[in-house]
Order: structure tokens, then sequence, then C-alpha cells
């Protein structure tokens, strides 16, 4: 990530909708390197760290419950100051039940939280 800062400030909520939270912080004199963030519900399984941003395209996909939590993460990233990158709707290209939402995090990655429940 191009800012941790930034970064951390925006997966910090955004996730937080998604039952996701920040577990572990390693520190650059820790790493013997850069610094890193950890997020997951009981273990971290999503990293984010300090450095120079990824090139080329770069989707990660988070999975939702219902259709509200997708709702509710999109609004949550948008005030995060993420740039929407498709607001939250069914995508029959991909499956029938497929409810997701898109948005571009403060790197430019896009992100994704999808649905494949039934609606309520």
């Amino acid at each position: 990530m191009a800012d941790l800062g930034r970064a951390s400030a925006f997966y910090d909520r955004a996730l937080a909708l998604l039952g996701l939270k920040r577990l572990v912080n390693v520190t650059a004199e820790q790493s013997g390197g850069s610094a890193f963030i950890g997020y997951g519900e009981d273990r971290p399984y999503f990293w984010i760290g300090e450095g120079e941003a990824t090139k080329g395209p770069l989707h990660v996909a988070f999975t939702a419950t219902s259709r509200a939590m997708v709702d509710a993460f999109h609004a949550a990233a948008i005030a995060a100051g993420a740039k929407d990158n498709g607001p939250p709707g069914v995508r029959a290209h991909y499956a029938p039940d497929y409810y997701g939402a898109f948005v571009l995090d403060p790197d430019g990655h896009n992100i994704e939280a999808v649905c494949r429940a039934a609606p309520a």
C-alpha cells in the first residue's frame, strides 16, 4: 500500500461490516522490512502492507452472508473514501443468485463484497 495508515483506516471501516477486524499489527522492526496488518475473524487471512502499490489489476472478493451486508459494506467503503466501482446489485452474468458490490480502495484495487444467498 502506498500509504498504510490511509489504507488501514479504510479497511478497518469497510471490512468491519463483513465481520472482519484488524487482528495483527507487524512493525517494520518486527519484520525486518515493511509493516503489515492482518485482518480476519479469529485469525488473520487478509493482509496489507506498506510499500509500493501493486501494479496492474488486483481484485479481492469477500463473502457476505446477506444482501444487506453487501449494501452496508458498499456504503461504509464509500464513506471511508473508496470510489464506487459497481453499486450493490444482482450480477446475473456471473450467476442468477450473485449479489455484489465493488469499490476501489485508496490504492485503486477493486474490492468486492458478494452474497450468494437468496434474498431475505
